[in-house]
């Protein structure tokens, strides 16, 4: 039990949308969905993404010691290695350990969906370790953002690919604003973390612009992951009842309205991080909907 709650399992929600997402662009574009094969996409997704959040604990190690201001649940990390739950040592081999139980699993589907699964889980493994690992430690550089976004971009490309044994646009057009939208999360979470962060020397986007400049990057996010949507639907490149997935802009401006308020005030943001972890989610649900139940000009 303290492994698995280790992983942080509310949070692994963002990658089970998105492998729904993936297998939804493929059965929208007319593929038949083989029932063995998405489910073992899922467990692998969910067995990466955790091996992450751990692997994100063991580096993150000295900036949650010094984290002060972390709004349980949501932020600082687990804090099992700070309260004595697991040592640094066991921390490190429980998330290495998971990710290397992908690989038996993803050498099984590339073989039974293509070589080009390969290059999907090879790219999504790369990004998870340098996230978090040094020398690259990506989210400490300011680059975390770019980072979630590319790996839930490959978790929604290597689901669809797995269905469909090739490689579309589909599912990349269809999944950035959800990727954009799982990234504000990663963002907002910096806000209650920063001082934290800073002492330590991790150089989030929050910490190098400070909270008060830093606050309208969510919006930013927000308005791009919402303008895109609109764009590709406008261009037919994802079905008309896809803008139905525009209405969760209610919760992402709502959560933004918190966050320009109380951008220092940690305290207050958990509101607001709630809001946004919803906002991904049925962004995702609603797209997947659209994607499987609807045909457009542009699905095959």
């Amino acid at each position: 039990m303290r492994a698995l709650a280790a992983t942080r399992p509310p949070f692994l929600a963002v990658t089970l949308v998105a492998c729904v997402l993936g297998l939804a662009s493929a059965h929208g574009s007319g593929v038949a969905l083989d029932p063995l094969t998405a489910i073992l996409t899922v467990v692998l997704a969910l067995l990466a993404h955790a091996g992450g959040n751990v692997i994100n604990d063991y580096h993150d190690r000295d900036a949650d010691c010094l984290n002060e201001e972390r709004l349980f649940p949501f932020t600082g990390g687990s804090r099992f290695i700070q309260n004595g739950v697991l040592s640094a040592r066991q921390t490190a081999m429980l998330g290495y350990g998971l990710l290397l139980a992908v690989l038996p699993g993803g050498l099984w589907l590339a073989w039974q969906a293509g070589t080009g699964l390969l290059a999907i889980g090879a790219a999504g493994l790369l990004v998870t370790w340098a996230y978090s690992a040094p020398p690259l430690y990506l989210v400490g550089r300011g680059l975390g953002e770019l980072c979630i976004v590319a790996a839930w971009l490959l978790v929604v490309a290597g689901a669809d690919y797995v269905q469909r044994g090739s490689f579309s646009a589909v599912p990349l057009i269809a999944g950035l604003s959800y990727a954009l939208l799982v990234a504000n999360l990663l963002f907002i979470n910096q806000f209650p973390d920063h001082q934290g962060d800073k002492a330590a020397g991790k150089r989030t986007v929050v910490v190098r612009l400070g909270p008060q400049a830093a606050k309208w990057g969510y919006l930013c996010i927000a308005l791009v992951a919402y303008g895109w949507l609109v764009l590709m639907v406008g261009r037919e490149a994802l079905p008309q009842k896809a803008a139905a997935a525009a209405i969760t802009l209610v919760f992402s401006f709502s959560a933004a309205k918190v966050l320009l308020d109380n951008a220092e005030q940690s305290a207050e943001l958990a509101p607001a991080i709630r809001q946004t972890i919803l906002a991904a989610c049925a962004h995702g649900l609603l797209l997947a909907a659209a994607l499987a139940f609807a045909s457009w000009p542009g699905a095959h």
